[in-house]
């Protein structure tokens, strides 16, 4: 082996350990509520927020399938495809907490992916208010209040901090709601 390649594999090596360790050291910085294997709607995976998306801001709705703001599925979609690559992870986290979520996780799985072609990560139906809350929702109750109704959007920091709640009448599009995206996406933007 010659010595530039030798140097080639020792860069590619080292920019490697690098990247592992960014990821390490990005999912040690992450929130203990985030850090927990919850399963995914309709399937035997789980996902765990810190391991999947350390390091990224995150925007977490509460949702229903059966609620009259369930249209907006649509837009969230949207903001997933607008600033993915921007870094922003759209988390759905379906509920029957507010008495408007399909009875079988087929039915809610088939809203989702098949009536409103939703491809940002959903997870299996829990509880997001009261006592009985999955421990997301009430950390993110403590930091921001209990949302009062379906398709309550939080908006986190990489650390873990609520920026801001959005209620329920807030579309995905509106300007209040995508203007906080855009301020936090060039908060979290990996300087020079």
């Amino acid at each position: 082996m010659s010595s530039n390649s030798r140097l080639r594999a020792s860069a590619a090596a080292a920019a490697m350990l690098c990247a592992m360790a960014a990821g390490s050291a990005a999912a040690a910085d992450c929130p203990a509520y985030l850090d927990r294997e919850l399963p995914r709607l309709r399937s035997s995976e789980t996902v765990n927020i810190c391991k999947a998306h350390a390091g990224r801001p995150l925007l977490i709705v509460n949702t229903a399938s059966h609620c009259g703001y369930t249209p907006q599925f649509s837009g969230l979609q949207a903001l997933h495809e607008k600033y993915r690559d921007r870094g922003l992870v759209v988390i759905g986290f379906p509920s029957n907490s507010f008495r408007q979520e399909a009875q079988d996780e087929a039915e809610t799985a088939e809203i989702c992916y098949i009536n409103y072609g939703v491809k940002f990560t959903m997870l299996a139906e829990s509880p997001v208010t009261g006592p009985q809350a999955n421990p997301v929702f009430r950390e993110l109750a403590r930091q921001a209040g209990e949302p009062k109704w379906n398709f309550n959007k939080y908006l986190v920091k990489p650390d873990g901090t609520v920026v801001q709640r959005f209620e329920s009448g807030v579309s995905p599009a509106a300007g209040e709601l995508t203007g906080a995206i855009e301020t936090l996406l060039a908060e979290s933007a990996p300087g020079p």
